[in-house]
């Protein structure tokens, strides 16, 4: 049996890299957060970098309550959609170059979000790592966690159900 030989590194990369921003910029809100995701391997962070337009209650001064959870939820679901079709884009199942052209496949659908707000989030950057808990072929389940200075205190943590789309169509 002959072995078909490995993908260089900087391809592997680039479709990774393709099909992820093809997933942010399927969501309009992502682009006026500002938020971004850092890719090592499989594992993302989002980062939502300080804006004066985030603060909520300037006499804290202090993030609002409203992006902090947004930030929870496109934060889980965007860990969510990679870890449901990590498998599709390193296979090749999904194309990277038609994902960025716009033809996503469905996605999960939110079903309930649930934040704890558990300090003031500060003026100043944000990260935030989601973990998926249970993904099954009807609902998936996922926690998220958001940061500033020091990751063993977060300010906020969320869960999150999700509705899976089914795979064959």
């Amino acid at each position: 049996m002959i072995r078909k030989p490995p993908e260089p590194v900087q391809i592997v990369k680039q479709r990774r890299d393709a099909a992820l921003g093809a997933l942010v910029s399927g969501v309009p809100y992502i682009q006026y957060l500002n938020i971004s995701f850092d890719r090592r391997g499989d594992e993302l962070t989002a980062v939502l970098p300080f804006d004066e337009k985030l603060i909520g209650n300037p006499f804290l001064p202090a993030i609002h309550g409203g992006v902090t959870a947004a930030f929870l939820e496109v934060t889980a679901m965007i860990t969510l959609n990679w870890t449901w079709l990590w498998e599709d884009i390193e296979t090749g199942v999904l194309d990277a170059d038609q994902m960025t052209a716009g033809k996503l496949p469905r996605l999960p659908k939110t079903i309930d979000f649930t934040v704890d707000y558990l300090r003031t989030g500060l003026p100043r950057d944000a990260y935030a790592r989601a973990r998926v808990t249970r993904l099954g072929r009807r609902y998936a389940s996922v926690q998220a966690e958001a940061w500033q200075d020091n990751h063993d205190r977060p300010f906020a943590h969320a869960t999150a159900h999700f509705l899976m789309p089914r795979k064959d169509g």
